[in-house]
């Protein structure tokens, strides 16, 4: 533990002079060694110059695979004995409390199975460079690896979303106080001056059969009366014959 908080520390100082602007990755993970993380460190890590990853109880090598994907990119990487998960709104703030410790410049707020398309790589010093302090994306919830799906409960590659921030010292953070889905960012965020990018997220966290009934039971267990999400939505988790879009670069 010690040796932790000692190399939290070290990556914590002054950022080092770039010529572009400075992001740092934060990300939660848990149990992703098998899943989609190589797939997001690898294609990310060129676009960032710090890392503050959350390891959320894994079992795995999720650890592991963290420090060799993103070998020669400081990272800070913090492991919870046992997950937090069930209180969501007290792992994001773990999450955005240990990112603002290394004061970021800017923060991209993406989950372990998430990916940014290549044209963020193309546009990223221009997007960073304007007067907004917020960027948004539309995500995509990808049902394979080559289709989306997009019905009256699966939308959400209709609005965009913000996975982009820049640090303000001195701002006050709220949340949205709830134990699911509290979002990933402080609502505090809402205020920033923002715009909308052509860059998008695949979201590949229902991609796999085994991965949506593993989402479904998750909700039944920890909001079975739809408290905190909608009741209809997390029934359709599990639709035979959904409607798909193929994907399209």
């Amino acid at each position: 533990m010690e040796e932790q908080e000692q190399h939290k520390r070290e990556q914590g100082k002054e950022r080092p002079v770039r010529n572009r602007p400075h992001i740092t990755l934060s990300m939660i993970v848990c149990n992703e060694e098998k899943r989609y993380l190589r797939q997001a460190l690898m294609t990310h890590r060129a676009w960032i110059d710090r890392a503050v990853i959350i390891d959320d109880g894994s079992t795995d090598g999720t650890a592991a695979m963290c420090k060799e994907l993103l070998h020669g990119i400081p990272l800070v990487l913090v492991q919870n004995p046992v997950s937090r998960f069930s209180d969501e709104v007290s792992l994001r703030k773990q999450q955005w409390e240990e990112t603002l410790s290394t004061n970021p410049e800017w923060i991209l707020n993406l989950d372990a199975d998430e990916v940014l398309t290549p044209d963020f790589g193309v546009l990223r010093d221009d997007l960073l460079s304007g007067m907004e302090e917020a960027i948004y994306f539309r995500l995509y919830d990808m049902w394979s690896e080559t289709a989306y799906r997009e019905d009256m409960y699966w939308q959400a590659h209709m609005y965009y979303r913000p996975f982009l921030v820049k640090y303000r010292p001195g701002m006050v953070y709220e949340w949205k106080e709830t134990p699911q889905h509290c979002g990933r960012f402080p609502l505090s965020i809402q205020h920033l001056p923002y715009a909308c990018h052509p860059p998008r997220v695949k979201h590949y966290g229902w991609a796999r059969e085994e991965d949506r009934v593993r989402k479904y039971e998750r909700y039944q267990t920890l909001d079975p009366e739809a408290r905190y999400g909608w009741k209809e939505q997390y029934e359709s988790i599990l639709d035979a014959e959904p409607r798909l879009i193929p994907w399209s670069d």
